[in-house]
């Protein structure tokens, strides 16, 4: 009776995570998660696809756009660090009708967030010149990889801004509103960026002035709902003052997801420099399509992931064990599902996915079985996303650090580095120590899950049962 009052009653779409359909409360957050996430994601691979086919440089202007992905991937970093870091806490005060030390979190996460952006503007752009050779870049890579950064660094604030803040929309159960701001931005950057690229004659410079002004809308956008009516927890500026111990917990819990994308930036510069010394700057093209390529496939099962999130956290706040367990199952089973089937689609037809990029024969032909090697077993990732889900939606920090830090640092960053050299792998080398790592981290992160929170659960309900 609850559920279906709830419906009629919440304002603007908010998702009820008390509901006793645990299904139903997860595909209501993912779903719009997902359609946001396949925008947000659209930022880039549309740069990507219109960078790769600008005439007769298409190839070189793609893996100068890669060069970026580091200190783009960093900028991420640094906007989980306090937006993934603090949503699922305010989750759990919400679970807890605490909503004085939820909108405590909204607002020292905000201040965090646009001190970091305005160090990183001032960072980025002063030492990118060194930042991107030390990334890989060549003479002649480096000019197509210095104008689109350069300009990208100027937005930065815009982007911890859209992508730090959305999640603490979503946390409050309005998936679609957090949808909306992605949508926003999205669209914006697919009208102006063949305008600025091909009409205007700007090249790279203008996919990233389409980039940067997009990101802008969707901050807009954001600011105004967390500050107006409709927001349960309000952004409140009057009168406030930075709570250290706060910022402590935000930085805490966020340190995996900043680990998470830190390492993926480590990777990268890793990926690039070996792949540079072993096969060219072509080679740092075919990963940049490569890396767009598993930017789609794992686009659907990280908003799984993301939308089990809050329900997780709301219910664990709530001390509700069979709905936490019920919303990890059902997230578990999801995933494994479509990792399985997008490892098959991407196995039957590589070129396919390869193509929407660049249809250079030369890029062609060293993409494919590059493109086969890096995503065999994908579908462990599976385990990969959800225990490492479960950890931060727990607030077990640690626990999410360690296996952030395990997969990419460990296993990835020294594999990436020494396979080139055994047994004459060379590039193939730099591919296959993303399986091996899916492997060995996703089953390592899953099974710790199991063995760690399982037991918690059982016991939560067994000091429900006595009282």
């Amino acid at each position: 009776m609850a559920f279906l009052h709830f419906h009629h009653t919440a304002g603007g779409g908010q998702v009820d995570f008390s509901g006793p359909n645990v299904r139903r409360s997860v595909l209501a957050v993912a779903a719009p998660m997902l359609v946001a996430q396949i925008l947000n994601l659209l930022y880039n691979i549309v740069d990507r696809i219109y960078i790769g086919k600008i005439p007769g440089q298409g190839t070189l202007a793609l893996a100068g756009l890669g060069l970026c992905f580091p200190l783009i991937t960093l900028i991420t970093a640094f906007a989980n660090l306090f937006g993934v870091g603090g949503a699922p806490l305010c989750s759990i005060a919400r679970g807890r009708k605490d909503l004085n030390s939820a909108r405590a979190i909204l607002a020292n996460a905000w201040f965090m967030l646009m001190v970091c952006g305005l160090v990183l503007t001032v960072v980025g752009i002063v030492f990118h010149k060194p930042l991107l050779y030390l990334f890989g870049a060549s003479d002649s890579t480096y000019p197509y990889a210095a104008r689109y950064m350069t300009i990208y660094l100027l937005g930065t604030v815009f982007v911890m801004t859209s992508l730090g803040m959305n999640p603490y929309i979503n946390s409050q159960g309005f998936a679609r509103t957090g949808m909306l701001t992605v949508l926003l931005g999205a669209v914006t950057n697919i009208i102006l960026d063949p305008i600025l690229i091909f009409g205007l004659g700007l090249g790279v410079r203008g996919a990233a002035i389409a980039t940067v002004l997009s990101q802008l809308l969707s901050a807009v956008w954001v600011m105004v709902f967390l500050t107006g009516p409709k927001a349960e927890l309000r952004l409140v500026f009057k009168g406030f003052r930075p709570d250290a111990g706060i910022i402590k917990r935000i930085l805490a819990l966020g340190t995996s997801s900043f680990v998470m994308s830190f390492t993926d930036s480590l990777v990268q510069v890793a990926c690039n420099s070996t792949l540079r010394a072993f096969g060219g700057d072509l080679y740092i093209s075919v990963m940049t399509v490569i890396n767009s390529v598993r930017q789609i496939a794992q686009t659907p099962v990280l908003a799984l992931a993301d939308g089990a999130s809050p329900v997780i956290s709301y219910n664990y706040g709530a001390r509700v064990a069979d709905r936490v367990r019920a919303a990890i199952r059902f997230m578990t089973q999801l995933g494994f599902g479509y990792t399985l089937l997008i490892w098959g689609l991407i196995s039957l037809f590589p070129e396919a996915f390869i193509r929407i990029f660049n249809q250079d024969p030369e890029l062609l032909a060293a993409a494919v079985p590059s493109l086969h090697i890096y995503f065999f077993g994908f579908v462990m990732m599976a385990f990969q996303f959800s225990g490492q889900s479960v950890f931060k939606s727990l607030n077990k920090a640690k626990l999410a650090i360690f296996f952030s830090l395990l997969r990419k640092a460990i296993i990835v960053v020294p594999l990436t580095l020494l396979l080139p050299h055994l047994g004459g792998l060379g590039v193939n080398g730099v591919f296959l120590a993303e399986p091996i790592s899916n492997l060995i981290g996703g089953l390592a992160c899953y099974i710790t899950m199991r063995c760690t929170v399982m037991p918690e659960l059982s016991a939560m309900e067994t000091v429900k049962s006595v009282r």
